[in-house]
């Protein structure tokens, strides 16, 4: 398997589906790294133990945490179940950037930001790293959030180690779109 691939199983099943190879996460989204791997050779992925390591320490996404003794790991976000990620608040910068299709812009002009199926909205630190999000589906548009202002109104926003920025939601109106 790629390295990509790999990288793609964990997150479906570290993020959405661990019951699909028979896992239980814990509170905090962790699960025995061995335990994991046995899982998967369940299912016919025969990935080794320095193969999951490998992905965690060189993704440049960095979607993925081990514990400090490298014994459990995790999804750094994303995760589609409740999950208790112990990041401490943080305070955001002026702006942050979320990278979305056109197709999506009305119902964010409606609602602002919402997670959707995931537990957070992500923000990316820069337009780039927005557009390439957004342009996973289809021509991506970049929206900016003035991040300091929902900080300033009570807003709270945690920041995952690989740097993305987390809220529960968006305000439309915190939100300034493309002309």
């Amino acid at each position: 398997m790629t390295p990509e691939a790999v990288s793609k199983l964990l997150s479906f099943v570290l993020r959405h589906q661990p019951e699909a190879v028979g896992l239980r996460l814990d509170e905090g989204g962790w699960v025995d790294l061995d335990v994991l791997i046995a899982a998967l050779a369940t299912r016919d992925q025969s990935i080794t133990r320095s193969v999951v390591i490998d992905v965690v320490r060189t993704s440049d996404k960095q979607r993925f945490a081990l514990s400090p003794d490298g014994s459990r790991i995790r999804a750094s976000h994303g995760h589609s179940k409740t999950v208790a990620l112990d990041y401490e608040p943080a305070s955001p910068p002026d702006t942050l950037f979320h990278g979305t299709v056109a197709r999506s812009l009305p119902g964010i002009r409606r609602d602002g930001l919402t997670p959707r199926r995931r537990q957070h909205v992500h923000l990316a630190r820069s337009a780039g790293e927005a557009a390439a999000v957004g342009g996973r589906r289809g021509v991506p548009v970049v929206l900016e959030v003035r991040a300091a202002d929902m900080a300033a109104a009570g807003h709270v926003f945690l920041r995952a180690p690989n740097g993305v920025w987390l809220t529960d939601a968006v305000p439309a109106a915190f939100i300034r779109f493309p002309a």
